[in-house]
């Protein structure tokens, strides 16, 4: 049986940069361990197996050397100031495939004659953070007091994201690769990322947060898109290390959700309840963590007073649960596809400008589950 001659080191890398426990290799391939010392070489049909397990592109296991993997767009994620390396395959391909959906529809829009959209990259990190957000604000048409007119943090992500989608944005929300439940996006990565484009901007939200920390990652890469400005980010909820840039979205982000005039008025109301933090997250729809620094900053509390209740609310567990990812399968696609993006593929592939095959790859809905999308959408497939 012939042996495939593979480097140990790129073995290694590839377990590693997957995140597959070595247990689980040695149960399928009992002499794993073996390769990776060098004591012994797979074969071509383990080798196959292990590149899909591994999530790895069968090629890169020729190489001398591990490749030096990067992000297509800028990184600004930080973990306590230091700059995060070595991209996941979850999120290499989550990138990927958003770049592809913007890349389609930017071709569509451009034939079809659209004018860009003036509002990507009309801000500037030189300007007044509340004078960005207050412009985020006019161009989605969101009303003062929205938040606490909604029932519900999944409520206020529902109008919010909506919002943004009726101004031109692609809003994607996703806490797996496409649809493959096994593929679960990881918070301690990334919350989200921009891609910027004048005609199909999109912005993404890791569907595994929760959902308050969601509705500020969504308004957070919307500035991102404000101000032209591209990239991942993995801020830890308001300390984003430094960075210029995520520093001035998160500015944005928080007057965006949280307006210092309506704070200012809603604050001796929220000082006469038990908690007055998780009182104002519930009137604005944010995590109390964003609500207790909104006070700060606006200084209603001392340092002394916010960093306590940090503190003490980041040593419990209740504020990491993860967003719910279940509920009806087709109106979850709303969220992980997007209803502008599904209607302009499903129509140009109506018309005979996008073959069937292709709608189904963009959109990782394939045969009946498209079609049933399709209907869900009120829209014919054929």
């Amino acid at each position: 049986m012939v042996r495939v001659e593979v480097t140990p080191r790129v073995l290694r890398w590839a377990r590693e940069r997957s995140g597959v426990k070595l247990s689980s290799l040695t149960q399928e391939f009992p002499k794993y361990e073996e390769w990776e010392s060098g004591g012994a070489k797979p074969t071509w049909r383990q080798l196959e197996v292990l590149a899909r397990k591994t999530l790895t592109p069968l090629g890169y296991f020729f190489l001398s050397e591990p490749p030096k993997e990067r992000l297509p767009i800028p990184d600004f994620r930080t973990v306590r100031g230091t700059a995060v390396q070595s991209p996941s395959p979850n999120l290499l391909d989550t990138v990927q495939a958003m770049r592809r959906r913007q890349d389609w529809l930017q071709e569509m829009l451009i034939e079809d004659g659209a004018d860009p959209l003036p509002f990507v990259g009309s801000a500037r990190l030189e300007e007044d953070p509340i004078r960005t957000a207050a412009g985020m604000r006019l161009l989605i048409g969101l009303r003062d007091g929205w938040a606490h007119r909604v029932r519900t943090w999944q409520d206020a992500l529902s109008e919010l994201r909506r919002a943004i989608e009726a101004a031109g944005v692609m809003a994607v929300i996703n806490g797996v690769v496409g649809n493959n439940t096994h593929r679960k996006l990881d918070v301690k990565e990334f919350r989200g990322f921009a891609l910027c484009d004048s005609y199909a901007p999109l912005v993404f939200v890791n569907g595994a947060d929760t959902k308050s920390a969601q509705i500020f990652t969504l308004a957070h890469e919307l500035a991102h898109v404000c101000i032209g400005q591209e990239g991942v980010s993995g801020f830890d909820l308001l300390m984003p290390g430094g960075n210029k840039v995520e520093v001035f979205c998160n500015k944005v982000a928080a007057e965006f959700l949280v307006p210092a005039s309506e704070l200012y008025a809603f604050w001796p109301e929220a000082q006469t309840t038990q908690n007055r933090f998780v009182t104002a997250a519930q009137h604005f729809k944010v995590s109390p963590i964003v609500a207790a620094r909104r006070t700060l900053d606006l200084k209603l509390i001392a340092r002394e007073t916010f960093f306590s209740f940090y503190r003490e609310y980041t040593a419990t567990e209740h504020h990491k649960q993860a967003g719910r990812t279940g509920g009806d399968f087709y109106n979850n696609q709303n969220n992980r596809v997007g209803e502008r993006f599904a209607v302009e593929v499903i129509r140009a592939a109506k018309e005979g400008r996008l073959l069937y095959r292709d709608a189904y790859r963009l959109t990782d809905l394939y045969g009946k589950t498209f079609e049933n999308y399709c209907s869900h959408l009120g829209v014919d497939a054929l």
